[in-house]
C-alpha cells in the first residue's frame, strides 16, 4: 500500500471515529434532553395538582364566603337579619363579639355547637387575630364545614369565615394555562438589601403594610434586563407579586405571584415563570391580597403560568 493509500486510510478511519463520537455525543445529549423535559413536565404536573388541591380542600381559598368589617363596640353575629354581622351561612345566631382596646371578645350562642382551636366552646374567649404569634383562634362551626377566624389589616378587624359547602368551592370549573415551556424556566440573580430593608406593599382594599425586602431579582428577556423586588414573609421561599403586559389581558388584572427557593451560598436563583399563580381575590371577592409595588410592574408579556379565572363570582 503507498504512502498516500495509508494516509488516505487513516484519515478515513480518523474521519469514521469522529463521526461516530459526535453521533454518540448526539444521541446521549438527546437522552438528557428528554430526561429534562420529562422532570421538567413532571415538576410541573405536580405543581398544578397541589395547587388545584389547595385552593379546593374544605378550607382553602375558593371556600371563603364572607369578610365582616368589626367596629369598635359589641355586635351581634348570625345568619338572621336582626344581626349586626349577618353571615351568609351558619347559624341564625352565632353569638355576640365585642372590640374594645384591641381586645376581642367573643360569648357563643348557647345551644349552638362549636369549638375554639379544636376544644368544644361553652363560654366566653378573647379572640387572637392572625397577627398574633400563635396565628388566630379558630372557630368551627356546621360540623366542622364552617370555620371563622380574626384578620387584622391596618388598624382594623374582620371576621373572616369559610365554609366546605361555599358555591365557590363546590362550582370550582378548574385552572387555564399558557402552554407550558423551558422557556420561561429563566436563570436570575438575587442582589441583596441592606439588612432590615422593607417595601411598603399596598392591598385590594386600601391599607399598606411594611413587608420586609431582603433584595432584588434581576434576569434577562429578549436582551433586556428585569427586576423584580423580593418579599420575604417567613416562608422557605421568597414571595414575588408583579404584574406585566399580560395583566388584565389574559391573566389576572391585579398581578400574579411567584415563590421561588432562596439561593444558597451564592446568588444564583431560578424562575420558573410556569408556576406563576392568581392571587386568592381572583376565586373570591372576599379576600385582602397584596399588589404589585410600582418597582414590580414590568414592561414585559409573560405568557406563561395561570391565566385569569374565567369563573370568578362577579
Amino acid at each position: 500500500m503507498t504512502a498516500v493509500a495509508k494516509g488516505a486510510l487513516m484519515l478515513a478511519v480518523l474521519f469514521a471515529a469522529t463521526a461516530c463520537g459526535k453521533q454518540g455525543g448526539d444521541a446521549a445529549s438527546d437522552e438528557q434532553a428528554k430526561a429534562a423535559q420529562a422532570a421538567f413536565t413532571q415538576e410541573l404536573a405536580l405543581f398544578r395538582q397541589q395547587r388545584v388541591a389547595a385552593l379546593t380542600k374544605p378550607d382553602g381559598w375558593t371556600s371563603l364566603v364572607g369578610l365582616h368589617w368589626i367596629d369598635p363596640g359589641a355586635h351581634y353575629i348570625g345568619s338572621s337579619t336582626g344581626n349586626g354581622i349577618q353571615l351568609t351561612v351558619g347559624p341564625a345566631h352565632f353569638g355576640m363579639v365585642e372590640l374594645s382596646n384591641g381586645r376581642l371578645r367573643f360569648v357563643p350562642e348557647k345551644g349552638v355547637a362549636m369549638t375554639l382551636d379544636g376544644a368544644p366552646l361553652t363560654g366566653e374567649t378573647i379572640l387572637r387575630a392572625d397577627d398574633a404569634p400563635a396565628g388566630p383562634s379558630v372557630i368551627q362551626f356546621d360540623e366542622g364545614k364552617g370555620i371563622a377566624t380574626v384578620i387584622k389589616r391596618g388598624p382594623r378587624y374582620a371576621l373572616r369565615v369559610k365554609h366546605a359547602d361555599a358555591p365557590t368551592r363546590t362550582g370550582f370549573r378548574g385552572l387555564e394555562y399558557w402552554p407550558a415551556s423551558t422557556d420561561w424556566r429563566v436563570q436570575g440573580r438575587f442582589v441583596a438589601h441592606p439588612p432590615g430593608k422593607t417595601l411598603e406593599i399596598a392591598n385590594i382594599i386600601g391599607t399598606t403594610d411594611a413587608v420586609p425586602n431582603p433584595g432584588v431579582i434581576e434576569f434577562e428577556r429578549d436582551g433586556k434586563t428585569f427586576r423584580i423586588e423580593a418579599l420575604d414573609e417567613g416562608e422557605e421561599t421568597l414571595f414575588l407579586v408583579f404584574a406585566d403586559r399580560t395583566s388584565g389581558h389574559g391573566s389576572y388584572p391585579a398581578g400574579r405571584f411567584l415563590d421561588i427557593a432562596k439561593p444558597g451560598a451564592g446568588d444564583h436563583v431560578v424562575l420558573d415563570f410556569n408556576q406563576t399563580y392568581n392571587p386568592p381575590c381572583a376565586f373570591t371577592p372576599f379576600a385582602t391580597c397584596p399588589l404589585p409595588p410600582p418597582e414590580n410592574r414590568l414592561d414585559l408579556a409573560i405568557q406563561a403560568g395561570e391565566k385569569t379565572y374565567a369563573h370568578a363570582t362577579p
